[in-house]
């Protein structure tokens, strides 16, 4: 389909650290012109208060970023955890905002440690929009971006779905906007084919225009990527 790049998503199981071929990977890049990013696990919690957990998805992500500098992938794309919450009579309360302190200061750690690794390389880590940020999150997001290695990937389908409320946090911060997951979504119904639903999908192509951005079709079939190429 002559795209430019292939985003390899870390939540299948062939893409899986002990799984992924470096030396096929960079064969096809070359035979093929193409680049790569990759899409970190949508699990992955490194704010997780069991340190256990914690610091398995912290290697998780410092050996990814190993594999990036060899495939020469300049963008690492992650989703940022909620983590748990308990669900009372009237509201949801999660445990992140309960102990923001904690969490924050775990937000700081992960930000220095991943800083340390990626010191001269030019490998930024996108943070992606998922279904509405928190009040606890924003702050997150705003510690990481201290950081020159953090940048921020802007999925429009998500924030249609949630009445682009994460629009606005992207757009305050767009100078760094990074990356893209371009599909359409019509009410609550998302990754569709470019061109049948509600989104205004030219104006996020120009906003990507603008900030330099790698835009990936994040459609989940052949026929729909098919289609959306020939949109």
């Amino acid at each position: 389909l002559n795209f430019d790049f292939v985003e390899l998503n870390m939540n299948l199981p062939q893409y899986q650290l002990e799984n992924i071929d470096v030396e096929k990977l960079n064969r096809l890049k070359v035979e093929n012109n193409i680049f790569y990013t990759i899409h970190l696990d949508e699990n992955l919690n490194v704010n997780d208060f069991n340190s256990y957990v914690a610091n398995a998805y912290l290697k998780t992500i410092l050996d990814t970023i190993e594999i990036a500098k060899s495939l020469n992938v300049k963008i690492i794309n992650m989703h940022l955890s909620k983590g748990v919450y308990f669900t009372l009579p009237d509201k949801k309360v999660y445990l992140f905002e309960q102990y923001k302190e904690n969490y924050l200061k775990s937000i700081t750690t992960f930000r220095n440690v991943v800083e340390n690794k990626l010191k001269s390389t030019d490998i930024r880590i996108c943070i992606e929009n998922t279904n509405g940020y928190t009040n606890f999150q924003l702050e997150a997001i705003d510690i990481l971006l201290q950081s020159p290695v953090f940048a921020l990937t802007f999925d429009i389908g998500h924030s249609h779905c949630v009445n682009n409320i994460d629009e606005k946090v992207v757009i305050e911060r767009e100078n760094r906007l990074y990356h893209i997951h371009l599909h359409d979504a019509q009410g609550k119904k998302d990754h569709m084919t470019l061109g049948t639903g509600d989104i205004d999908i030219k104006k996020y192509i120009q906003l990507a225009d603008e900030h330099s951005c790698t835009i990936v079709l994040e459609t989940k079939t052949v026929e729909a990527l098919k289609k959306s190429v020939d949109w």
